[in-house]
Parts: structure tokens; sequence; C-alpha cells
């Protein structure tokens, strides 16, 4: 074991203690999978990230993206929050403009703007569930009647539907185990429900919850793979308007993630604050 440096970044939120931790091992080459899912099931957060030298061409470094069981492909939260820690600590060049992250997913490119990150969305697959399906996931929400929901796949798998209004979205009471049971048997992440926002802002606005039982994520507090999973679905009804997605209120957070379309691709930004610095051993 030895000391590894080691970032704690709110993800979503331009203060502390809001939006959605990830937390980082900057230098994390020399840990295998055992290590890395053992130090993501004790940060306790929904991601933990490690990155590690790129081996693909072009790319700046490579990301692998835990939540507390299991790995994924790739995670919005997760590359925004590591790619202000890579930033940050100077592990690349403060003055960038632009990181290409490297992770399972592919490559995933990250711009600066300001204070804010944004990245591109990996190409997005579409599959609507049957009627039975839809009736089993509005029972694990706690709702009353079905959905038309579809599995959208950015690297994760949500189960992404709309609902009436944000009221309705704050007011879910899901059965995390019977959703857990429908992610296993369907083989996805979990569930993103999304409303709009009639709370009197400019333009348009959604609220977006996510539930993830099946990683052992209840409820993760700001997902911008589950935002992209949104927009995605809003693009293929022909609703591609840029808006501001608001989330985490549900569980004492709050964060808010901004959405862009860019012709066909789909950016995802927001600001990030540094909560905790130092190091791990490992």
């Amino acid at each position: 074991m030895r000391p590894r440096r080691f970032m704690q970044v709110d993800v979503f939120t331009d203060r502390p203690f809001a939006g959605n931790p990830v937390a980082v091992v900057l230098d994390a080459a020399g840990l295998d999978t055992a290590a890395m899912q053992a130090i993501a099931r004790w940060t306790n957060l929904s991601e933990t990230t490690f990155v590690l030298p790129a081996d693909a061409p072009g790319a700046d470094y490579r990301l692998r993206i835990f939540t507390p069981g299991a790995e994924l492909p790739f995670a919005g939260h997760p590359t925004l929050g590591s790619a202000w820690a890579v930033r940050s600590s100077g592990t690349i060049a403060g003055d960038r403009e632009r990181m290409i992250q490297q992770c399972g997913a592919g490559l995933v490119t990250v711009r600066v703007d300001g204070p804010r990150l944004w990245l591109r969305l990996p190409p997005q697959r579409h599959r609507a569930l049957d009627a039975g399906q839809n009736r089993r996931l509005a029972q694990t929400l706690g709702l009353p009647s079905t959905l038309q929901a579809r599995a959208i796949d950015v690297g994760p798998v949500w189960l992404t539907a709309e609902l009436d209004s944000d009221a309705a979205v704050l007011a879910l009471q899901p059965d995390l185990p019977a959703l857990a049971r429908l992610s296993d048997e369907l083989q996805v992440t979990g569930a993103v429900v999304f409303g709009h926002r009639h709370d009197g802002g400019d333009g348009p606005g959604y609220e977006v919850r996510a539930f993830a039982p099946a990683h052992g994520v209840p409820e993760d507090p700001v997902c911008g793979s589950g935002n992209g999973c949104v927009a995605s679905l809003l693009a293929a009804g022909g609703r591609g308007t840029d808006y501001v997605a608001r989330q985490g209120r549900a569980i004492g957070r709050d964060g808010f993630v901004q959405v862009h379309f860019d012709g066909a691709d789909i950016e995802i930004g927001g600001h990030c604050v540094t909560v905790v610095e130092g190091a791990i051993r490992a």
C-alpha cells in the first residue's frame, strides 16, 4: 500500500455540499479491479473513479468508474468531476480547453467553458418496453397507471420515463427491492423519471430523479448519464431545446444540469467544486 492522491468533488453545483459528490483516485496505476471495487464500497458514494494512463490514441487519461456494487463503462457526473480533478490537480495542464477521456464506452470529449465543464454524450441506443414491462416499472415506482418508458443505453442503460409534472416526480416513493429485481431482469442500470418544472423559472426545465438499487445506489443525487437519457428521449420526440434540469431535492441535495443540443449531438454540463483533497493508502 502507498499514498495515492485523492479528491472528492461535488458536481452540478457551484457550492460545496450540494450536487453529487464523486471520489477520484488520481494515480490509480497498480490497483486491480478488486481493490478499486473495495475502495468504491468504502467511499459509499454513487461513483468512485480511478485515473490511469491512457492507452488509446488521442486520449489524455483513462478512467474506470465504480458504484459501490459494480463497474460502469461511462457515467456523467464522474466524468465531469474527474475531469475537474485532473485539471485542477495539475495531472494535465490546467489551461486545456478540451480533454479526451478514455473509458469503457470509448473516448469522451470534455470541454471547458469558463466555470463550467461539458461532456459530449456517447451515442445512444433506444429500446421500447413492452406493455408488461411498462406496467411492472410503474408498479415499482408506486404509480397507479402505466408508463411509456424506453431503455436508453449511453454506457449505463436507464429505463427512462416522463411523468406529468415535477410534483409527480418529487412525490415518488419507489419499491427499491422490486426495482432492483426488475433492473437485473432487464439488464439495466436503473430507472430515471422526469417531469416539467412549474417553478416559474425562465425557459424549459425538468425535475429529474434516478434510482439504481441493483448497483448499490438507492437514489443517485444528480445523474449525468440519466439526464443524458432524458435529453435523448426528448430529442427523439422532436423536443430538443436547450434546458436546465434540477435533481437531488428529494434527498436533501440540489444540483443543476445544463443540457445543450448541438445538432444531432447532446452535451451535458455543469459546475464542479472541490470539497476534499489529500491522499488515501491503497
